[in-house]
């Protein structure tokens, strides 16, 4: 029976970020080891590929709604677009976490465009790393919403093989298979590993009238494969190749307040020429040697690349045959956001009951990101105190190219839209944002008797251009982070921690240019403290962080053509969490449970000075809640696990948010304004071995079938995914 395993709730992360069994050297990428994991300086969660898999999920989204501290924004029910806050920071677009993939930052251009819609896929992964509270200093440039590393699969030390696929609800199809192995050779050791994941689903939405597929496609093949050679010195090279072949029939486009109360999952006319189009490059060498015992030292040559064609309506109007401004865009264009108000008469052109026109630009993009980064460890001890001091550098470039245009259609009041004027390929945008960036930092784990404290600091020295149709401009920023991070052992089995961080997100290239946006700060601490018994373990922390100089992009999306600097807020808090096992020792079963429960309070301090248009932090005033941040979620799990047969059941209640910062109940000017519904979510899964290495699966997720308004950005209210059944199986060999 596969071992399952509760470490979603763990307190503290594993020895390596991405450790195989047969490595020599652990790399530097570490987040903590298995011998010092009780000494964590700040709270971390580590989830496992049993974590991930259990519900059959492929919605990160839903996976990490079990992690206290962290808050989801889901767009559009599959996870395919995530919008994470760790602690309060804005979610959208994930764009103020540092997110990895095996210790490499993975997002397209994070540092000319840190919102963009690529994010890793958790079906593939091996395990996730969430680091909320200690040190940050090593991950950049985003720390002001914490860090996330994503773990592939490893090597495997010995020759196997895995099958794992499903068949679901909405025609949803999951398969995932790899094979790998390690052989010595005369030359040391060499292991492989070949991987192919592929999901298919039609969706769960129904556009009006005409009817199409809203659902999406992914194919992800990866090869990774190392070599240790038979050297005096421990030594080892490692290189990882994989691709993203994604397209979603996936909208902006929302519902009015009315609709989505009463057809939760449909979606209008106006949207059925949506579709989003991408691929996606990654790849990495990475070298690691230990010249003597207590030196370590890692080096990594990286390179990313992300082509996006996302073909999608962005504005509408009641003219059947209007007029075009310079930029081939509608000139009397309604903004969605207004349209979708109920009693708009663009609405009825959205819907497809009446003769207008809408404007479908495509944000065609492609971003690179490459570079080289480079760090040491030296240990040693000064009289009873011991040190493992590390220092990096990190040499990276990275670019974002626009070349958009908008294509007019004339609605004919039937549900049906014909092409009215194309547009010409870069005469909506024709704007390139290059960042190159150093990065430098230094921190200390000091190891003196029950005290374990790890000091700080980094860097950011960034050069930026931006070309804009031709008109060129740079400018240099210069930005700091630090850090303290203690922990004492009360016993071997208590222990406290706490800390004090700054933290920055910095602007991308043209938001810092042309609108003077400036990074994003943070001052933030953490008291705490975890206890472990023998089959039970608990940690408890309380968070407190300032923000200045918030970033807020209008309309919450991303579109930096209208950033601004939105004030400040302060986000304090408590997190808790139990698990143990309440089965006795004898009892012929086990019954591993846990739970948690966070409440977050997460105010803007001052309004918004002026201007803003349709960011979510306009409008409000001192004192009101921050957007999508609720004030209380809770979550609990349990499983019933007897020799091959096991049922799982857990459960996730979020309380209520706001669309924006002027916390309203229910839209009045725009379709971003109002509540985001509170909901409690269940998800059922069983699982039975039929022999030592065939597995079968079934689950329901949302067994009660909720409907709830589960995000108003980017335009207009849009529900979480309704019940689905999934039935599978798995090979291992």
């Amino acid at each position: 029976m596969k071992k399952l395993s509760f470490t979603l709730y763990s307190l503290f992360f594993i020895s390596a970020v991405f450790a195989e069994e047969t490595q020599i050297l652990a790399p530097l990428t570490v987040l903590g080891g298995a011998e010092d994991i009780r000494q964590q300086v700040g709270s971390a969660t580590y989830l496992d590929e049993e974590d991930i898999e259990k519900f059959n999920q492929i919605n990160v989204s839903r996976i990490l709604q079990q992690v206290p501290g962290v808050y989801i924004r889901d767009e559009e029910g599959f996870g395919n677009f995530p919008n994470i806050s760790l602690r309060g920071a804005d979610g959208t677009r994930s764009s103020k976490l540092t997110v990895m993939e095996d210790g490499v930052i993975t997002a397209p251009a994070p540092y000319s465009a840190p919102a963009a819609y690529y994010f890793p896929t958790v079906s593939r992964m091996a395990g996730i790393e969430i680091l909320k509270g200690s040190s940050q200093v090593r991950f950049g440039p985003h720390s002001t919403g914490g860090v996330i590393n994503f773990l592939s699969t490893p090597i495997p030390a010995e020759q196997s093989g895995r099958v794992r696929s499903s068949y679901g609800s909405f025609n949803s199809f999951n398969f995932l298979g790899n094979f790998g192995e390690t052989v010595e050779t005369s030359h040391g050791q060499f292991g492989y590993l070949v991987e192919f994941l592929y999901q298919n689903t039609d969706g769960f939405r129904d556009i009006q009238k005409v009817g199409g597929d809203t659902g999406f496609s992914k194919a992800e093949p990866m090869l990774k494969m190392f070599w240790e050679p038979d050297t005096a010195m421990p030594q080892r090279f490692e290189l990882k190749v994989g691709s993203t072949d994604f397209e979603a029939n996936e909208t902006y486009l929302g519902l009015s307040e009315s609709d989505v109360r009463a057809h939760p999952q449909a979606r209008y006319a106006a949207s059925q020429f949506d579709l989003m189009d991408t691929e996606q490059f990654r790849s990495f060498l990475r070298y690691t040697a230990q010249p003597n015992e207590n030196l370590d030292i890692e080096s990594t040559l990286y390179y990313n690349s992300f082509d996006r064609s996302w073909y999608k309506i962005d504005q509408v109007s009641t003219d059947a045959a209007p007029g075009v401004d310079s930029r081939g865009r509608i000139s009397d264009r309604t903004s969605l956001d207004v349209a979708l108000l109920d009693g708009n008469p663009n609405l009825a052109v959205l819907k497809g009951d009446a003769t207008g026109s809408i404007g479908v630009k495509d944000n065609d993009r492609s971003y690179k990101a490459y570079g080289w980064e480079t760090a040491f460890t030296q240990r040693f001890e000064t009289g009873e105190v011991s040190h493992a001091l590390t220092g990096g550098v990190r040499l990276h470039y990275d670019y974002v190219d626009r070349f958009q245009y908008v294509d007019i259609y004339s609605g004919q009041g039937n549900g049906y839209f014909s092409l009215y004027r194309e547009g010409i390929p870069g005469e909506e945008a024709d704007r390139k944002e290059e960042t190159f960036a150093t990065a430098v930092y230094v921190e200390d784990v000091i190891q003196w008797g029950a005290w374990t404290v790890k000091p700080g600091v980094r860097g950011e020295f960034l050069q930026y251009e931006v070309d804009n149709y031709g008109d060129k401009a740079d400018d240099n920023l210069n930005a700091w982070t630090a850090g303290i991070g203690a922990a004492y052992d009360l016993s071997l089995d208590t222990i406290f921690f706490g800390g004090l961080y700054r933290g920055i997100s910095t602007p991308g290239a043209n938001a810092y240019i042309s609108n003077g946006i400036e990074p994003e700060e943070s001052l933030s601490g953490e008291l705490g403290m975890r206890h472990f018994a023998e089959r039970s373990a608990f940690e408890v922390a309380g968070f407190y962080t300032d923000y200045s100089n918030l970033i807020g992009t209008d309309a919450g999306i991303g579109n930096d053509d209208s950033n601004v600097n939105a004030g400040e807020a302060t986000v304090y808090g408590v997190e808790g969490q139990i698990s143990g096992e309440l089965a006795s020792r004898n009892a012929g079963y086990r019954l591993p449970a846990y739970v948690n429960l966070t409440f977050t309070q997460a105010t803007l301090d001052e309004a918004l000075a002026s201007g803003g248009g349709d960011n979510i932090y306009a409008g409000g005033v001192a004192g009101a809640d921050l957007p999508y941040v609720p004030d209380w979620k809770f979550s609990f799990g349990i499983s019933y696990v007897q020799q091959k047969f096991a049922l799982n059941l857990e459960g996730s209640w979020v309380d209520y948010s706001y669309g924006t910062a002027k916390n309203l109940d229910a839209p009045v000017d725009s379709a971003q304004e109002g509540k985001i519904d509170e909901v409690f979510l269940v998800d059922l899964s069983a699982s039975y071995d039929l022999s030592d290495v065939v597995n079968v699966f079934a689950g329901v997720n949302n067994l009660t079938d909720e409907n709830y308004i589960s995000s108003r950005l980017p335009y207009g209210a849009r529900t979480g995914a309704p019940r689905s059944m999934y039935a599978g199986f798995e090979v291992d060999w």
